[in-house]
């Protein structure tokens, strides 16, 4: 289980944690939407997968205008 420090991840992206929540949030949606369509099992949570993926820079949460 992951528990990353959630300040840092707020300053490094630039958001706040409704965005943060939200953007992983839907990420995960997305990972657990292509592994079913694709018939794969996951060895971990989307949600973990979706958080590691935001600390190693693989995804950004942009803010709408």
């Amino acid at each position: 289980m992951l528990n990353p420090d959630i300040k840092k991840l707020i300053d490094k992206q630039e958001i706040n944690r409704y965005a943060l929540v939200t953007g992983v949030a839907k990420r995960a949606r997305q990972i657990a939407s292509d592994a079913e369509d694709k018939d794969m099992i996951l060895q971990d949570k989307p949600i973990s997968m979706a958080l590691q993926e935001l600390i190693d820079d693989k995804y950004y949460i942009i803010l709408p205008q």
